[in-house]
Parts: structure tokens; C-alpha cells; sequence
């Protein structure tokens, strides 16, 4: 069965092809078969690219930069490279459908077939998640129209953290807001925190397993899991909220927007557009969000740089001993994503100063290049800390053929 996955930006398409058994347990029958995308869509000079797989040979790159209006060209042009000669399709009905890691539904959750009422749930949210929902639902739109034979299935990232209790998922705020207006901490980063939890109790023994999962990279969250199912997350009702991100401000307390508006004059709309495009690691730094740059400032003395970097791995720090308290001690840590893959620095100091906890890494094996899934943790330390490259969209992907397994 060969599922496509959409991965959507504002301007953005990243796509990714696999080849999945009917069987969920097959795991060793899964296969990548090509992945691509479209940067800066809506000019001129749009990059399409993809690497298409060929079993015991070396992949197939291709790039071409063209106009690319809107997303649905941009599957076009994906599906045009799919089902060139030597590519894994033969025409866009080989594939069983196409899922899409979506982000906010709101009132709607878990894995659905796209229709108008999950239309309508997204645009619901579209307030909260301005960044992701306003393009999902104008590409699955457009995608409905140009493949009508084509099922669009959408796994949300919200309903990995459904698990969660009341007394982490609650905000105190009259009940009227939850009930009428879906006020409430949502959680986000589902699929990843879904592949990781998996990757951790396949490898790990012990039963219960109390695990703190870091997300970090552009966006940045943490997740407390016991035997694999969310307890709490530092996301809330927006993906803007939680750990600061590389350009979003993460938890602000309201009344400073308030505040910022009377003296300045300035909208409620407008501060919400500079905390969720102008703050986090760049606004504090005045440099970038790139955590390689802001490593690099750093090293060079640049204090502001340094500031931010703190600020973000306190955060980080603040939620981990959260889920200590809260699963009422630990048996492992893992970090993944951009930054948390490939950022020993980053790693060593989340964990550093927490040898009491039984809490100890290797900064020899931390810093190594060895890449891969691996346990990062020293000899004397009783919990484990895991680095876990994650797979959101092999998640998405599993998830789009169960549901079609259950809805035939």
C-alpha cells in the first residue's frame, strides 16, 4: 500500500512516499520510496525537489525551479516527479490516499477522512494556529478539487495528547471557556512525541515507564509520558505557547500584551503577530533563531545570544522536572528534532547538575558523531537518556492505513 504524506507550510510542501504491509506489525516490510517538496511557493522561482529511492542503487535527485502558485500545484508537481519514467508511481492512483500531519482541529481529533465539518473545525482554529491551519485548509481544498478519487485523511497532532488528565490539561478559567470556547492546554508535536514513546518502549523493559520526551528544534516542546501515552505536555491551547521557539515567544503572561498595548497604542493583533513571528530565540538575541547561530554567538561572547540560550534551555529544564514530579520519578529522557538530534550542547545542559536525580550524561559519547538512535547517558547514571531521531511522517503514515484498514 503506498500512502503520500503532506507536510504543509505557508509556503511551504514537504512530502513523503511510503510503501506500508497491511499488517501493522510488518514493520521490517515499511519502506520510504521518495521524498520531496516545494519551497517558497507562490513566486516565480519556486524549488521543487525530491529523492527517489532505488533498492541497492544510490537515490535519485532531482531539483527544478518554476512557478508554483498555491499547494495544490505544488502536489502536482510532486506527483509529475513521482510518476516520471523511473519513478515508484505509475499515476496518482497508485496511491491509497494521502495524509496530512495536521495540526489544530479543535473539536475534531484523532484520525479523519477531510471533509467539510473537519474543514470547518480547522478554520475554528484557525485564531490559534495561524501559522498551520490557514494553509492546510486551503491545500486540502485545493487537493480535493484536483484528485477527487484520491481519499485525504488528517491525523492531528492534538490527539496524541488526549491521555492527558484534567489536572494537567486545564487552565483556571470559567468553565464557560472550555465548554463553549475549547479553551484548554491542546498539546502539540503529536506525531513525534508518538514515535518517540514507541521507539522508547520497544527498546526499554521496565514497566511502568516514566519518560520525559524533548522535542527541540524551530518549534520546541516537552511531553511527559508513563508506558507511552501523554500525561502532559508544555504546549497549551497554541502551538505559540510552551518552551520559547526560534521565532514565537512560548508562555507570556497576558497582561503584559495589555500592558504593551496601552502604553504603545499599538493592537492586540498587532503584538500577537511580533510575539509569533518576532520573538523567541531571534527577538531575545536580536540575531537569528538558528540554534547554530546563536551557538556560534555565544562562543564569539555575544551576551544577548547567551541570554537566549539560557532562557530556552530553563524552559526546557522547568518542564522536565514537572514530569519528575508528576510520574512521581523517571526512567529516561530523549531528546529529538532538529536541535535535540544534533545539539550536544543543548543536551548536556538541560541534564547538567542533576546527579542527585540519578541523573548523569556522557559527555564523551554526547559529543560524539555517531548519529542514529543511542543511549547518551553515563555509567552511573540510572536513567536513561536516549537520543531518538523522530518520524513524524512514518507516523502519519501508519496512521492514514490503519484508518483505512478500518474504514473499508
Amino acid at each position: 500500500m503506498k500512502i503520500l504524506i503532506a507536510n504543509l507550510g505557508s509556503t511551504s510542501f514537504k512530502y513523503r512516499l511510503f510503501e506500508l504491509p497491511a499488517d501493522a506489525g510488518a514493520l521490517e516490510d515499511e519502506h520510504e520510496l521518495a521524498r520531496g517538496g516545494v519551497e517558497r511557493i507562490g513566486g516565480q522561482e519556486s524549488r521543487v525537489y525530491a529523492s527517489l529511492e532505488h533498492p541497492g542503487a544510490e537515490a535519485t535527485q532531482i531539483e527544478t525551479i518554476q512557478p508554483i502558485p498555491d499547494h495544490g500545484v505544488a502536489l502536482e508537481a510532486a506527483i509529475e516527479q513521482l510518476t516520471a519514467e523511473g519513478g515508484p508511481l505509475l499515476s496518482v492512483t497508485d496511491v491509497a490516499a494521502i495524509g496530512f500531519k495536521a495540526v489544530h482541529g479543535g473539536r475534531v481529533r484523532g484520525v479523519v477522512k477531510v471533509d467539510d465539518t473537519v474543514l470547518s473545525a480547522m478554520g475554528e482554529m484557525a485564531d490559534v494556529a495561524p501559522a498551520h491551519n490557514p494553509p492546510y485548509v486551503t491545500a486540502m481544498k485545493q487537493l480535493a478539487e484536483r484528485f477527487p478519487d484520491v481519499p485525504l485523511v488528517a491525523a492531528f497532532e492534538t490527539d496524541f495528547h488526549s491521555t492527558i488528565p484534567d489536572r494537567n490539561s486545564r487552565y483556571a478559567v470559567p468553565k464557560e471557556w472550555l465548554e463553549k470556547h475549547l479553551v484548554r492546554r491542546w498539546g502539540f508535536h503529536g506525531a513525534s512525541h508518538r514515535f518517540v514513546a514507541e521507539r522508547l518502549l520497544a527498546s526499554m523493559s521496565q514497566r511502568p515507564l516514566r519518560s520525559v520526551q524533548c522535542h527541540l528544534g524551530g518549534s520546541s516542546s516537552v511531553c511527559w509520558t508513563r508506558d507511552g501515552q501523554s500525561v502532559g505536555t508544555s504546549m497549551g491551547m497554541s502551538p505559540q505557547s510552551g518552551v520559547p521557539q526560534n521565532n514565537r515567544s512560548g508562555d507570556v503572561d497576558p497582561y503584559a500584551l495589555l500592558h504593551v498595548s496601552k502604553t504603545t497604542g499599538r493592537s492586540l493583533e498587532e503584538l500577537l503577530v511580533e510575539l509569533s513571528t518576532r520573538a523567541g530565540l531571534a527577538g531575545m538575541s536580536g540575531t537569528s533563531g538558528d540554534m547554530r547561530d546563536l551557538e556560534a554567538a555565544t562562543a564569539n561572547g555575544n551576551e544577548a545570544a547567551r541570554v537566549a540560550l539560557d532562557v530556552y534551555v530553563g524552559s526546557i529544564r522547568h518542564w522536565l522536572g514537572g514530569g519528575i514530579v508528576e510520574l512521581g520519578g523517571l526512567d529516561a529522557i530523549a531528546f529529538t528534532g532538529g536541535i535535540g538530534e544534533n545539539s550536544p550542547t543543548i543536551r548536556a545542559a538541560v541534564v547538567a547538575g542533576l546527579n542527585d536525580l540519578n541523573i548523569e550524561i556522557d559527555n564523551t559519547v554526547n559529543h560524539s558523531d555517531t548519529a542514529g538512535e543511542r543511549r547518551i547517558e553515563s555509567t552511573r547514571s540510572r536513567v536513561a537518556i536516549w537520543v531518538i531521531p523522530t518520524n513524524e511522517e512514518l507516523i502519519v503514515a501508519r496512521q492514514t492505513r490503519d484508518f483505512l484498514a478500518l474504514a473499508s
